[in-house]
This record gives structure tokens, C-alpha cells and sequence, in this order.
């Protein structure tokens, strides 16, 4: 477990105690031989969440080594949640969350954690509906889909994320009519000028899925969903 300077831990939580009560986020660098704590701007929309501006994740980089990835939780316990849990996995560092206005802070490190595909609280480009698909896939069929680097609301924001990139995920369109088959996938266009929802077909007229604002959930497929589907796809492996 990584041990950190009182004067990094001092920095750190002053730099909580600057941005409540939106979150704080930084990292832990070495710098000629010395830990420091260095301030990243958080570019997220929602209060309750952090995103590190790239130029500032660039300059860290080119400034020393990142040895740890800090946080804080404003007025929330510092127990990582599990969106915390499974951005420590892809970062492969330890992270440090720091609430405040207590101070209290928590350490953890990767340990191979995987989120549950059901009942997964809702946390863009972390734990969303593409995250969804793509462990499904990995872990239901052993099939890695590409990782997608996404902004809050980029269907807002000109991006057509989902039809520009079915076909390099290895899926094509089904025609109409076709009849659907386990491990097929839909896009639904919600409240957006673009296709920016997906799920899985389950079989026996369920499907699996995250919507925004909800946990991830078994439902079954009708009504508005339905109304809402756009395309239906399948994966390259199971058209051969």
C-alpha cells in the first residue's frame, strides 16, 4: 500500500477544502525524488463526479512519475464507490479519496474488482450503457468490444458515437424481419438526435441494459423501448 507525505497529504486536502463542494482531483507524482501533489482541473457536469481535463493529465506526465490518482467526496464517505472500484482497475494505480469537510481519507489499490452486470449504479464512460455491452461481451462470450472514449452528453455535442463505430465493434445491421437471437444488440434513440442508448438481448423477451440515471437492470423489451430502437445488430461471431 503506498504511504504519502504529510505535506502531500496537506496539499491534497486543501485542494478538496478549494473545490467543494464540487469534487477535487489530482495525482500523487514523484519529482525529483520527492512526492508532490499536482491539482487537475475536473471537466465533469455533474457536481457529484470527477473528469480530468487531458491537457492537464499531459502535463502531469510530462512533470513526473504518477504514482497515485486522488479524488475527494464532498460531504460523502471516502469509501470508493463502484464506479472508484472499477476506474482504479483501469488505471492500474493506487487511488487516495479524500472527503471533505472532515478530511478523512482512503486508500486503495487495484485488485482485480469487476462490477456486477446487474445493479450497477449509472457513471459516464465508466459505468454506462457501452460499458454494459462491452462487459457483457467479454465476460458472457469472451468477445472484447474497443474501448470508446466518450464526453457527458456527447449526442448533444455533434457525436454520433454509436453508427460510427458498430462496424469496427465487429457488428453489422440486421435486416428487417430477421429474427432476433441471444446476444444481439439494440441502439435507441433517447430524448437525442442520435442513436445514444444500447442493451443486449437476453432471450425470452428480456433484455439487459443501463440507463442513465438508473441502475442496470433485466427489463423486458416493449413499449418505449422498443418504440425508441433505432438499429438491431449483431456480432460478426455469430453471422459466420
Amino acid at each position: 500500500m503506498i504511504t504519502v507525505a504529510e505535506n502531500v497529504l496537506a496539499d491534497l486536502r486543501a485542494h478538496a477544502k478549494e473545490c467543494y463542494p464540487k469534487e477535487s482531483c489530482g495525482f500523487i507524482l514523484i519529482w525529483k525524488g520527492r512526492q508532490r501533489y499536482f491539482k487537475v482541473r475536473n471537466i465533469a457536469e455533474n457536481q457529484s463526479q470527477f473528469l480530468m481535463h487531458p491537457e492537464d493529465q499531459v502535463l502531469a506526465e510530462d512533470f513526473g512519475e504518477i504514482v497515485a490518482i486522488v479524488h475527494s467526496h464532498p460531504n460523502e464517505s471516502p469509501q470508493p464507490s463502484w464506479a472508484d472500484k472499477v476506474g482504479c482497475e483501469q488505471s492500474g494505480l493506487p487511488w487516495l479519496i479524500v472527503n471533505w469537510p472532515t478530511g478523512a481519507i482512503f486508500v486503495f489499490e487495484p485488485s482485480n474488482y469487476e462490477a456486477p452486470l446487474y445493479g450497477r449504479p449509472f457513471a459516464h464512460g465508466i459505468l454506462d450503457c457501452y460499458t454494459f455491452v462491452q462487459d457483457y461481451f467479454k465476460r458472457e462470450l469472451n468477445i472484447t468490444l474497443p474501448n470508446v472514449d466518450r464526453q457527458e452528453q456527447w449526442w448533444l455535442k455533434g457525436s454520433n458515437l454509436y453508427l460510427e463505430g458498430f462496424r469496427d465493434a465487429g457488428f453489422s445491421v440486421l435486416k428487417e424481419g430477421s429474427k432476433l437471437q441471444i446476444h444481439d444488440c439494440f441502439l435507441c434513440q433517447v430524448s437525442s438526435p442520435v442513436p445514444n442508448h444500447a442493451g443486449v438481448f437476453l432471450g425470452n423477451g428480456l433484455v439487459g441494459h443501463h440507463q442513465g440515471g438508473r441502475l442496470s437492470s433485466r427489463d423486458v423489451y416493449g413499449g418505449l423501448l422498443e418504440k425508441a430502437t433505432t438499429h438491431l445488430l449483431r456480432h460478426e461471431e455469430f453471422t459466420k
